[in-house]
């Protein structure tokens, strides 16, 4: 389906124009526990080299977090977590690197210290439905949000489609009520949090309704060497990278707009053939 275009500025840098063009957003975990590549790159210098490799293999956003999501995982203490992630964000500004970043983070504190560090974007994995203070934050220093699908309370009878859309409904009623344009949300739809495998599947197939739903809105995939590709192909993390391919370039015909990957290089080619195939090679 054609895509969307949206323009979302960015405070200290040009905006992001998303449309046909897929961005990729490289993942840069800063945790020793992350589901896939947890310890890989938990020191500055570590972290600094690997932002430098997914931006020469074609990163477009860089994604810093310091606390893992997986299943199982044990919530970190805020200043932890400011301790993991600040000083990234000071050294990549630090080595003259101004590509956009994002902080994947689920706390207000640790989004205002990155923003105020360099930080562009805020990717609340709670969607503006957790924390108050965290769409007042976003308001206040005017930042675009990733704001993702996680509802606790779905069930394997959930019909997703119908519900996601409810539910971001009021995830922009939320950023409308603090001051925040309801444009400047970019919507993800939680892949893997709280859905069944089948639940994953059908929202990816049903990806056009999210899109048609929210025409003012950017979507955001992040299916990277995720579980719903494992469970499918009986595989693990480090062996997911075609199911990977295959569910973003799926997502992006399907109207995707942002890609959050591990592996930049192969994704970045497969979704500039995508993009070229749906339009054009030129």
């Amino acid at each position: 389906m054609p895509h969307t275009t949206h323009t979302i500025p960015l405070r200290h840098r040009p905006p992001l124009t998303l449309g046909r063009r897929a961005l990729v957003m490289g993942i840069l975990n800063v945790t020793p526990d992350s589901f896939s590549d947890g310890g890989t790159h938990d020191a500055v210098d570590a972290a600094l080299a690997h932002t430098r490799q997914m931006l020469a293999e074609g990163a477009d956003i860089i994604d810093i977090g310091g606390e893992s999501t997986r299943p199982g995982s044990e919530p970190v203490p805020v200043q932890v977590e400011l301790d993991r992630v600040i000083p990234v964000i000071d050294a990549i500004r630090a080595a003259g690197i101004t590509t956009p970043i994002s902080i994947d983070t689920m706390k207000p504190l640790v989004a205002h210290q990155a923003l105020e560090a360099g930080a562009d974007i805020i990717n609340d994995v709670k969607g503006l439905q957790g924390a108050a203070e965290m769409v007042e934050i976003a308001a206040i220093m005017q930042a675009p949000v990733i704001a993702m699908h996680w509802d606790r309370l779905w069930t394997a009878e959930t019909d997703p489609m119908p519900e996601m859309i409810a539910w971001f409904r009021t995830t922009l009623a939320t950023a409308h009520g603090a001051g925040l344009d309801p444009t400047c949300i970019i919507l993800d739809p939680g892949f893997g949090f709280t859905k069944t495998l089948n639940q994953n599947y059908s929202i990816l197939r049903q990806l056009p309704e999210l899109t048609q739903a929210f025409p003012g809105n950017a979507i955001l995939v992040g299916t990277s060497r995720k579980s719903m590709i494992g469970k499918l192909l009986d595989n693990q993390p480090g062996e997911r990278l075609s199911g990977t391919i295959a569910t973003n370039v799926q997502a992006y015909e399907r109207g995707g707009h942002i890609f959050r990957v591990h592996d930049v290089r192969p994704l970045s080619d497969a979704l500039r053939v995508a993009e070229a195939t749906l339009y054009s090679p030129t």
